[in-house]
C-alpha cells in the first residue's frame, strides 16, 4: 500500500488516520486466480477496442440520420459525460484495485442490491454489445457475400472469439492490443486521406461540392432542430459504452495505481476526436442525407468518390473492429461476473479459474449467450441491430449513472470520517459530478420519449425487476453483505500496526 502524496500531517508529524482508511478484505481474495498480466498498454488500447467499434462504424449512420452535421455536438457533450464517469470510476479504482470494481464499489458504498445490479446489468450490456457486433460482422460480409445469410458469419465469429477468449490474459492483451491498433491506425488514415481528398481532389468527380459546406447545406447544421440533436443522444451514448472495462481490469493490470490513471485521462479524449474528427470528415465528403445507414459509413464513403478496392481494404478493417470490440466485452463480462461470484451474487462456479488465469465457466457462460444472437439474427436479420444497440444504451448509462452515485457516497464518507485524500480525485467536483447525473437521467429518458428506442426502455425495465426478483430469490449469506473494500490510501506503517 501506498501513502498518499496530500496525507494531512498532525501535531505530532505523523499522518491523521481514522479506523475508515483501512478496512478488512473479504475471506475471498479478491483477485482470487486471476493473473495480473495486463500493461498500460494493454488496458488502453483494451477500452479503445471496446468502445471504438461499431458504434462508430456503423451506429453513427443511425445518429447522422438524426441529428444531422449537429450530431457532433452530441459526441462532444457525450464525451465530456464519458470523462466524468471514468474519472469517477479511477478515483475508486485507485483506492480499492479489485476485479468486478464498480460492482463491489457500489455494494460497498450504495447497498449490495446495487453491486447486484450493476454488476449483472454491466455483463448484460456486453453481451448486448457483443451480439450487436457479430450482427454487424453479418452485414459487412455481405460485401463480398450478399446471397450467404448473416447468421452463418455471426456463428463463426462466436467460436472464433470463444477461442481468444480462453487462452492467458497476457496473450489476450496482445491480441486486443493489435486488433484495436488495426482501427485505429485505419481510422487516422481515413481523416489524413478524407481532408486530402476535400483540399486536392484528385480528380474526383465532385470534388467542388466537398467541404465544410456540406455541415451547413442541405437543410443547415441542425436539420432537424433541437428535437434531432436530443434524440440523437439515444444512439451517440451507446457508441461510447464499454469505455468502463478500464475499472473491470484493476485485479489483472499490473501496477494498477500507476498503470489506471494513465489509461483513463489518455482514453476518453482520443475516443472524442476521433469521433469528431472522423464524421466530421465523411459529412465534408458525403452529404449527410446520402448517408443510409444500410451500408457502414466508412465503406459508403469510398464507394461514393469511386474508390472500390479501399472500399473493400476497409470492410476488412471493419470485421477487425468489430472482432476487437467483441474481445474486450467478453473479457469484461466475464470479469465482472466473476467478480460478482466472489461476492455471493453469482453462482460460485464463477470463481474458478484455469492455470492461464481465465475464468473458464463466466467465459463459457457469455459464449452461449452469444449463440442466442446467432438465433436472433436467423429469425429477425432485419431488426435486431437497432433494438440491441437501444437496449445498450439503456444498460450503459445505468451503469454509468450507478458508477456515479457510488463515487459521490464514497466522497461523502471521506468527507465525512476526515479519511485521507484520494489520490486520483475528480475535477470539478461536487458540481461537474452532479450535472453528470443529471445528464444520464436526461438519457434515460430520453430512451423513453422517442418512439424508435422505448421498447429498449420498457425491456430494460423488465430487466431490472427480473433482478430484483432474482436478488431477493437467489442471494443469500454474504450476498446481503456490503463488500469489504481494503483502502489502498492508508499509509503502510499503519496497516501494519493495525494487522498486528
Amino acid at each position: 500500500m501506498a501513502t498518499s502524496p496530500s496525507t494531512p500531517p498532525n501535531a505530532g508529524g505523523s499522518p491523521t488516520v481514522h479506523a475508515g482508511d483501512f478496512e478488512t478484505a473479504t475471506a475471498t481474495n479478491p483477485d482470487n486466480g486471476l493473473k495480473r498480466g495486463l500493461t498500460a498498454r494493454h488496458i488502453r488500447f483494451m477500452a479503445l477496442g471496446s468502445a471504438i467499434g461499431t458504434g462508430l462504424f456503423m451506429g453513427s449512420s443511425g445518429a447522422i440520420q438524426t441529428a444531422g452535421p449537429a450530431v457532433l455536438i452530441a459526441y462532444i457533450i457525450g464525451g465530456a459525460a464519458v470523462f466524468m464517469v471514468m474519472r469517477a470510476l479511477g478515483e475508486m479504482v485507485v483506492r480499492h484495485p479489485v476485479s468486478g470494481s464498480f460492482g463491489q464499489y457500489a455494494s460497498r458504498y450504495i447497498h449490495p442490491f446495487a453491486g447486484f445490479l450493476v454488476g449483472w446489468s454491466f455483463a448484460f450490456e456486453m453481451f448486448l454489445v457483443a451480439v450487436f457486433d457479430a450482427t454487424a460482422i453479418g452485414l459487412y460480409m455481405r460485401f463480398w457475400f450478399p446471397d450467404v445469410s448473416q447468421w452463418v458469419w455471426v456463428l463463426a465469429v462466436v467460436f472464433f472469439i470463444a477461442a481468444i477468449n480462453l487462452i492467458g490474459v497476457k496473450v489476450f492483451g496482445e491480441l486486443e492490443f493489435w486488433f484495436a491498433l488495426i482501427k485505429i491506425v485505419a481510422i487516422i488514415a481515413l481523416i489524413v486521406a478524407g481532408v486530402a481528398v476535400i483540399l486536392f481532389g484528385f480528380g474526383i468527380a465532385g470534388h467542388d461540392q466537398m467541404g465544410p459546406q456540406n455541415l451547413v447545406e442541405h437543410g443547415g447544421f441542425m436539420p432537424n432542430g433541437l428535437w434531432g440533436l436530443i434524440a440523437s443522444f439515444t444512439i451517440v451514448m451507446f457508441a461510447f459504452g464499454g469505455i468502463e472495462i478500464i475499472g473491470v481490469t484493476a485485479g489483472e493490470a499490473q501496477n494498477p495505481k500507476k498503470v489506471l490513471p494513465k489509461a483513463i485521462n489518455s482514453v476518453p479524449l482520443r475516443i472524442l476526436l476521433f469521433y469528431v474528427l472522423t464524421l466530421g470528415v465523411i459529412m465534408c465528403i458525403q452529404p449527410w442525407n446520402e448517408i443510409t445507414g444500410e451500408t457502414s459509413p466508412f465503406v459508403s464513403i469510398f464507394e461514393s468518390i469511386g474508390f472500390q478496392a479501399a472500399a473493400a481494404v476497409f470492410n476488412v478493417i471493419l470485421v477487425t473492429a468489430a472482432l476487437s470490440a467483441m474481445n474486450a466485452d467478453i473479457f469484461g463480462a466475464g470479469r465482472m461476473l466473476h467478480g460478482l461470484a466472489e461476492q455471493g451474487q453469482a453462482p460460485r462456479s464463477f470463481t474458478k479459474t484455469t492455470r492461464n488465469g481465465v475464468p473458464i465457466m463466466t467465459v463459457a457462460t457469455m459464449i452461449v449467450g452469444l449463440l442466442i444472437g446467432v438465433v436472433l439474427n436467423f429469425f429477425y436479420p432485419d431488426q435486431v441491430l437497432f433494438l440491441l444497440g437501444a437496449l445498450a444504451t439503456f444498460a450503459t448509462v445505468l451503469v454509468w449513472l450507478v458508477i456515479l452515485i457510488a463515487h459521490i457516497r464514497m466522497k461523502r464518507e471521506i468527507a465525512r470520517e476526515k479519511r485521507l485524500p484520494s489520490e486520483f480525485p475528480v475535477p470539478f467536483w461536487p458540481v461537474a459530478s452532479w450535472l453528470t447525473v443529471g445528464f444520464i437521467v436526461f438519457v434515460i429518458v430520453m430512451v423513453g420519449v422517442v418512439p424508435a428506442s422505448r421498447p429498449a426502455l420498457w425491456v430494460g425495465l423488465i430487466w431490472v425487476a427480473l433482478l430484483t426478483v432474482c436478488y431477493f430469490v437467489f442471494v443469500k449469506g454474504d450476498g446481503r453483505k456490503p463488500y469489504q473494500l481494503v483502502d489502498e490510501t492508508a499509509p503502510i506503517s499503519v496497516v501494519e500496526l493495525e494487522e498486528k
